[in-house]
């Protein structure tokens, strides 16, 4: 019951990390020690798993899939989620820059946690880690599109976020900023807890989540055993260039239309991105950002340490 209860707690950090943007939940699977396990149990969902739902052999299928692995990890993401939805809807609109004080010191040090799981450093394991890093700032800097609540671009959302959401350092919510519809998927719908719109807006990302998922899975179990160096240091340097997501200082950008004219969105502003800048000043928010900033590499610290209890 205790290796559980500490999967499900391990999964609402999973569900936390997927709900803020710049942060990666499967950073936080793979400093947990969970990441392997939780590919390689999404990646057993094939046709053997089949056989044995049809031949109602459902202990060989729970077996199979480490069933119950996943219920307690993905229990703890979707209580995460739901509870955590409207609280950071709160933080964001009153406490945007300790928040994202608290998130950078959570990737600062997940760039070393998660680096030190390399064991061998030579050319490609470099080259990888460039190239991670390159990669993350350059979709750092794409222009968010404009929301889109179709059922097909909800669908192609679920299936780029989830992938997104399962690779260290990829942020599979900034990755829905990018596609124009992460307040409309986090913030508008999942805090509502209206099943009306639950049904409009996440059953096509639910479904697509869950395709992208399974047939990710199954690539990222191959490379990871195969180039196991190579891929850690490339999802080190995925973490490492999304620290330029989660600068704590940033406004705000608002869409406007030719004439200069804000563009609307049921009511509401659309932001099309955000500039960052530095405090002219030495002031108090700065003396609470970088308290913040420990805090976050605190978190990390000692969630590396209580995973590390775990495994031994």
């Amino acid at each position: 019951m205790k290796e559980y209860i500490g999967l499900f707690f391990k999964g609402m950090g999973v569900g936390a990390a997927n709900v803020i943007p710049g942060v990666s939940g499967g950073t936080i699977a793979l400093i947990t020690g969970i990441f392997e396990k939780l590919i390689n149990s999404i990646k057993s969902f094939d046709l053997k798993a089949l056989g044995y739902i049809f031949t109602g052999k459902f202990k060989s299928f729970a077996r199979h899939v480490s069933l119950d692995f996943l219920i307690a990890v993905f229990g703890g993401v979707a209580v995460s989620i739901l509870s955590l939805a409207k609280l950071l809807d709160y933080l964001f609109s009153n406490y945007p820059v300790y928040v994202w004080a608290y998130f950078f010191g959570l990737i600062i040090a997940s760039v070393y946690f998660v680096s030190r799981r390399i064991s061998r450093w030579h050319l490609s394991v470099i080259i990888s880690l460039i190239a991670g890093t390159a990669i993350a700032i350059v979709i750092s800097f794409l222009n968010p599109a404009v929301e889109n609540d179709s059922f097909v671009y909800l669908f192609l959302c679920g299936i780029v976020a989830m992938c997104s959401m399962i690779l260290p350092g990829l942020s599979g919510s900034f990755v829905l900023i990018l596609m124009g519809n992460y307040k409309l998927v986090w913030i508008d719908t999942v805090s509502s807890f209206n099943l009306e719109i639950w049904a409009k807006i996440l059953v096509p990302v639910v479904l697509g989540a869950v395709v992208g998922l399974i047939a990710f899975s199954h690539f990222l179990s191959w490379i990871y055993r195969k180039f196991r160096n190579q891929t850690i240091a490339l999802l080190t340097g995925f973490i490492l260039g999304s620290l330029s997501v989660l600068w704590p200082w940033q406004k705000a950008v608002i869409l406007t239309d030719a004439a200069g004219i804000p563009v609307l969105k049921d009511g509401e502003e659309v932001i099309s991105g955000f500039t960052k800048y530095v405090p002219e000043v030495f002031n108090r928010e700065v003396v609470i950002v970088i308290i913040c900033v420990i805090a976050g590499l605190i978190t990390i610290f000692f969630t590396e340490k209580l995973a590390k209890q775990n495994n031994h």
